[in-house]
């Protein structure tokens, strides 16, 4: 993987971040909030919408688990760059109805590129229907995988230490020891933080986990990106190998447009918030040149 050892120097940084846009008053930069429907519950959500009169590509930017790291700050570059942003939160978290699970979660993102794709919705945010990209951290890195590989129509995948919510190591676990790996991922997940989240306990995930643990695993959903970009960003927080056995498995596939950066920090990229910035722009002001 490239390895992005310092934060990019102020000189060469894009105008997004260091800049604001000219104002438009014709078609301003906004923000619109509402509640997105997904299956039975409205998710509290909101569209930075970027200036000018579009129709702009559209970021859905997923929060991980339990979501206390929201990058919106990434969100605000990348409007300013001149792509919209769908910000929500899953079924029960942080105060959306429902209850929480990894399932409703990818559902949940279904639900928001079909509010993207309708037409009346998008022209009430100067978005283009077509050209949707998913933007994950964490678990939401895992979202966007899943979902993404469950919709081709998705243009472009980027992952931000994307957890596999340790489904690569369950083929290694023999059928007797289980349920100590499911006591083990459960204590994990407890350790995180349930407090945002409703309807559920560490052991029904770990549970929902094992269960479909053949079907999530990274490398068994390489084969659904082999013609799509994908910009896969790790950190020091030991999620690196699960993406790198899904970067291999997409370029097995015939993938020739994965790009990789790894910027040493933690998981949170705390102390790299410009430099995980500007890998995104880059990568999308690319994106948007081909």
């Amino acid at each position: 993987m490239t390895s992005l050892a310092v934060v990019v120097p102020a000189i060469g940084q894009s105008l997004a971040i260091t800049a604001d846009p000219e104002p438009d008053k014709t078609n301003p930069a906004a923000m619109q909030t509402f509640q997105l429907p997904s299956h039975g519950a409205l998710l509290n959500a909101f569209v930075y919408v970027a200036a000018g009169v579009g129709p702009h590509p559209t970021v859905i930017l997923l929060h991980g688990f339990p979501g206390n790291e929201r990058n919106l700050d990434l969100a605000q570059s990348i409007r300013r760059a001149g792509w919209n942003v769908l910000y929500f939160n899953y079924r029960g978290s942080w105060g959306s109805p429902g209850d929480f699970s990894f399932t409703h979660c990818i559902e949940d993102a279904q639900s928001a590129i079909k509010y993207l794709r309708d037409d009346t919705k998008a022209g009430k945010l100067r978005s283009d229907p077509n050209t949707i990209v998913l933007i994950g951290h964490s678990m939401g890195g895992f979202v966007a995988l899943q979902t993404s590989a469950l919709d081709r129509d998705i243009k472009a995948v980027v992952t931000i230490s994307a957890a596999d919510l340790g489904t690569n190591r369950v083929p290694a676990v023999p059928a007797d020891q289980r349920d100590l790996f499911a006591k083990g991922l459960a204590r994990g997940l407890a350790a995180e933080g349930m407090a945002p989240l409703a309807g559920v306990s560490p052991e029904m995930l770990a549970s929902e986990v094992l269960a479909n643990a053949d079907k999530w695993n990274f490398v068994v959903l390489a084969p659904k990106f082999a013609t799509r970009p994908l910009l896969v960003i790790t950190s020091d927080d030991g999620l690196t190998a699960p993406n790198d056995g899904f970067v291999d498995a997409a370029k097995k596939s015939g993938n020739r447009e994965v790009n990789t950066v790894h910027i040493p920090t933690d998981h949170s990229y705390s102390d790299r918030r410009i430099a995980l910035q500007q890998t995104v722009l880059d990568w999308l002001a690319r994106l948007t040149r081909k």
